[in-house]
């Protein structure tokens, strides 16, 4: 009998082990803050990302924009960006170097080499240096 309780264990630890590698929402995930428009950590910018495409599909490339202003509004031209981010909850980063490659005006700026290879919480994370200064912005993503 003592074998078969230790076999049951080991099966339901396995089962919500492969419960939480797989659950495609994350760990707390219903908690996250989903916003794609935000100001950055120091309130130098306000901060936008919309993909060119929807739904985001897993496992392919695709491409985002990025819209940056000041807190009144005006657009920021000549930011250097550079991006960052990957999975919180399985500790490792986008499997992908994305990069800002296009300004395409009105402070909107083209993210391209986005990739996520699976279902989960992935981040996006942004470095912005311009005019007002360096700061930074992290937007949680959900598939």
């Amino acid at each position: 009998m003592s074998r078969f309780l230790v076999a049951l264990v080991a099966a339901a630890v396995l089962a919500l082990g492969v419960i939480y590698f797989y659950d495609p929402g994350g760990a707390g995930s219903e908690t996250l803050d989903l916003a794609r428009s935000k100001p950055s950590v120091n309130g130098l910018y306000i901060v936008a990302i919309a993909p060119e495409a929807e739904p985001v599909e897993t496992g392919v490339l695709h491409g985002w924009v990025l819209t940056l202003t000041v807190p009144d509004g005006a657009p920021v031209e000549d930011a250097q960006i550079e991006v960052g981010g990957g999975m919180p909850d399985h500790g490792h980063g986008l499997p992908t170097s994305p990069e800002m490659t296009t300004y395409l005006g009105e402070g909107r700026y083209r993210i391209e080499g986005v990739r996520f290879n699976m279902g989960g919480w992935w981040v996006l994370d942004f470095t912005v240096r311009a005019g007002p200064g360096e700061d930074t912005v992290r937007f949680n993503i959900r598939l």
